[in-house]
């Protein structure tokens, strides 16, 4: 069928389902969608704005999904028609291949007709992991989400398939900000694995990574609920050594020494929690962390990502320690080099999450150099910048009014 004629039959059940919704009338509808009577519908398949704000008000469902409902019964890859012959062992093997490469959208893309041409339960939570590892890869953390959810929602499937669904739904609810239910999936997760200890040696990489979320959810609350500051730090402390140990081990018994790399990330988070718990001053841990990063950082490209990623977060870590506790010239130096290497490693690894604390935090020193001040100090980006921080803001719904802010004050400037 016709992508423009599909497109309006939807929208055009769409308007149906809004009036016996509500039960109204042809004139009652068209008052709340601001049209005549007599032309419900748009003329184009491409409705404005105004009118989608409007149906989706009446439907009280969010714009988003009304756009999504119009558009996919043509173009959304779920809906699209699976070719003939494809089986899902054979795309399972192509994806794997883009995995390899590096090439995520194609990754998406084969996650969803494997999706397609499920035959149980199993099979569609099997691609929905492939599907959502792909949208990982490309920063769309609200997609990993939507697709983990829809995994989980298969009903009945192997306990080994949920577990990871439900560790990939707890890291997205983390890299979100979500952090309360990302405290409560890693916590389920966490009591499972202690009354069922993993069998295969492979296995205890996922007990690992529960840990490593959950360990740095707690680190993420200590400032998010300062009132449970030592409560969080402490919890912190227990997930994010007991992430290490595992990782350092099972990199030497699997023979896999990227682990390293998760295993540094830890140990970056565990110098950032002991500050909190007077283990060191924040002055001694951003310097031993400056020297470490100063004598480490390499963006050769010889250097594993997750070596690489790592020190990128021990950026984020010391400039959290900056921000908390230092002040005066010693932050602001502190936090130009630490935001600068962050910076750096993000664009590197295309890592859109450190771009968002980069940007956050660069913002929120902004702000408070103000206050400290009184001064109405002036807030530069270039086109770069802009771009970036648009497609950032995309990705991150919690973002949104920070980047707002940045758009809506900051002055464009060449080169900045």
């Amino acid at each position: 069928m016709n992508p423009t004629v599909q497109r309006k039959e939807r929208l055009e059940a769409l308007v149906h389902l809004a009036r016996v919704s509500k039960g109204w009338n042809r004139a009652q509808l068209a008052k709340a969608l601001g049209r005549d009577p007599t032309k419900l519908l748009p003329e184009s398949a491409n409705p404005k704005m105004d009118y989608l704000v409007s149906l989706a008000e009446v439907l009280e469902w969010p714009v988003g999904e009304v756009v999504e409902a119009i558009w996919s019964g043509a173009d959304s890859p779920l809906a699209a028609e699976t070719p003939q012959g494809e089986t899902f062992e054979a795309l399972n093997e192509e994806l794997m291949g883009a995995v390899r490469r590096g090439d995520y959208k194609a990754v998406v893309s084969l996650g969803q007709r494997m999706y397609r041409v499920a035959r149980s339960a199993d099979e569609r939570a099997h691609a929905s992991v492939r599907e959502a590892a792909g949208w990982d890869g490309l920063g769309r953390y609200q997609k990993v989400l939507e697709v983990v959810q829809r995994g989980l929602r298969q009903g009945p499937m192997s306990v080994r398939l949920r577990l990871v669904l439900q560790a990939s739904l707890a890291n997205a609810q983390y890299t979100l900000w979500d952090l309360t239910p990302a405290l409560g999936t890693s916590e389920v997760l966490a009591r499972w694995y202690a009354s069922n200890p993993p069998e295969k040696q492979h296995d205890w990489k996922r007990v690992a990574y529960v840990h490593y979320v959950r360990g740095n959810t707690h680190r993420r609350l200590m400032a998010m609920e300062p009132e449970n500051l030592l409560l969080h730090a402490e919890s912190a402390k227990a997930d994010l050594e007991q992430s290490r140990s595992s990782y350092t081990r099972l990199a030497g018994e699997l023979a896999d020494p990227s682990l390293l790399g998760v295993a540094n990330t830890c140990r970056g988070g565990l110098i950032e929690v002991g500050v909190e718990l007077k283990e060191r001053s924040p002055s001694e841990a951003v310097a031993l962390m400056r020297s470490e990063l100063a004598a480490s950082v390499d963006l050769g490209p010889t250097v594993a990502g997750d070596w690489i990623e790592s020190w990128g977060w021990w950026c984020i870590f010391a400039s959290n320690i900056a921000m908390r506790h230092l002040t005066g010239p010693e932050r602001q130096q502190a936090l130009k080099w630490l935001l600068g290497k962050a910076l750096e490693v993000a664009d590197r690894l295309d890592n859109w999450s450190m771009r968002e604390r980069v940007f956050t935090i660069q913002f929120a020193l902004h702000d408070r150099l103000s206050a400290e001040t009184g001064l109405d100090l002036p807030l530069t980006i270039n086109e770069e910048d802009r771009s970036v921080i648009s497609a950032t803001m995309s990705r991150f719904p919690s973002f949104r009014p920070t980047a707002w802010r940045i758009l809506e004050t900051a002055q464009v400037v060449s080169g900045a």
